[in-house]
């Protein structure tokens, strides 16, 4: 799962997918702003087949965050 989100954030940003780690802050070590987390949460949501609420999207962290949401809303 950590690689599938290393490979959809560097969609997003130029950084090496190994720098990523479920400890990455996705607004502040990313530098993501709102309109490319909802960008992200997307592309999140069509890689793994799921419906994550835009509150919740808005509210994303860090990397563990978005692999805590996947598990919880995977069918």
């Amino acid at each position: 799962m950590l690689d599938k989100i290393r490979e959809i954030i560097c969609r997003f940003v130029d950084i090496a997918p190994e720098d990523i780690t479920p400890e990455t802050n996705i607004r502040r070590d990313l530098g993501l702003n709102s309109l490319e987390l909802i960008n992200l949460a997307v592309e999140i949501e069509e890689e793994f087949d799921v419906e994550i609420p835009d509150r919740e999207a808005m509210d994303l962290e860090t990397v563990a965050d978005a692999m805590r949401i996947i598990e919880e809303y995977q069918d």
